[in-house]
């Protein structure tokens, strides 16, 4: 930790964990990447437990920690994954939404669970949860009809507690945000580790794209096969 300044932090954006980390993942490239997100078998760990085997960027993080999952030998031979530890199994809530590129181009998809504790379908909801993203081969055109082949040899998670206040992972506004705006509004204003950011006019992130500037796909999520 001694080659960080003070403040740093491993904070990525959803873009950059799909088209830069899970891609590069996925076609064998950067083997360094594994120190900063490593391959793990969550499913068969405690979501405690898992905060101490995350990558040299993240064991002091309180908040958020990313992992590598490979694909489960009976996913590959067509079945449904499991996803149940010793204490209680990970449940999706809501529906699987697209993760969008800078350019507005669907790169990827991405999943919500929550853990709880116990046995289905009587399990405790929990403060744990976790974003599963899977990457699409190339980047899909959402004007044809024609369905992009699903990426399933790895996923990456991001795994959480859920905090008491509101806070966003993707925090890189369109454009500087007027600081009466900022006192007014419930999200925390000020980085880690400095001052408020100076962003550039065109600084843009897909998660702050509104959903009617975001073309939603002719085929659906459905039909990517994902369970």
């Amino acid at each position: 930790m001694e080659d960080r300044p003070p403040g740093y932090r491993f904070y990525p954006t959803e873009e950059e964990l799909i088209s830069f980390y899970l891609q590069n993942k996925l076609q064998g490239n950067r083997p360094e990447i594994h120190d900063v997100i490593p391959v793990v078998s969550i499913y068969d760990i405690e979501p405690w437990h898992l905060p101490k085997l995350s990558g040299e960027y993240c064991p002091a993080d309180t908040e958020q920690w990313f992992f590598f999952v490979p694909r489960q030998e009976r996913e590959a031979r067509g079945g449904r994954p499991t996803r149940t530890t010793s204490s209680g199994y990970w449940k999706a809530t809501g529906s699987p939404g697209y993760v969008y590129s800078s350019d507005n181009q669907v790169i990827g998809l991405k999943k919500t669970m929550v853990f709880y504790k116990g046995k289905a379908p009587a399990g405790r909801k929990t403060k744990w949860k976790m974003h599963e993203y899977r990457a699409i081969e190339h980047a899909a055109d959402q004007f044809t009809s024609d369905v992009p082949k699903l990426r399933t040899e790895f996923t990456l998670c991001r795994v959480y507690v859920i905090a008491g206040t509101f806070r966003a992972f993707d925090r890189r506004p369109m454009e500087p945000v007027p600081v009466e705006a900022q006192r007014g509004q419930g999200e925390e204003a000020v980085p880690m580790g400095g001052g408020p950011a100076e962003l550039p006019q065109n600084s843009r992130s897909p998660s702050c794209e509104t959903a009617t500037s975001q073309q939603q796909p002719q085929w659906d999520w459905e039909q990517l096969d994902w369970l």
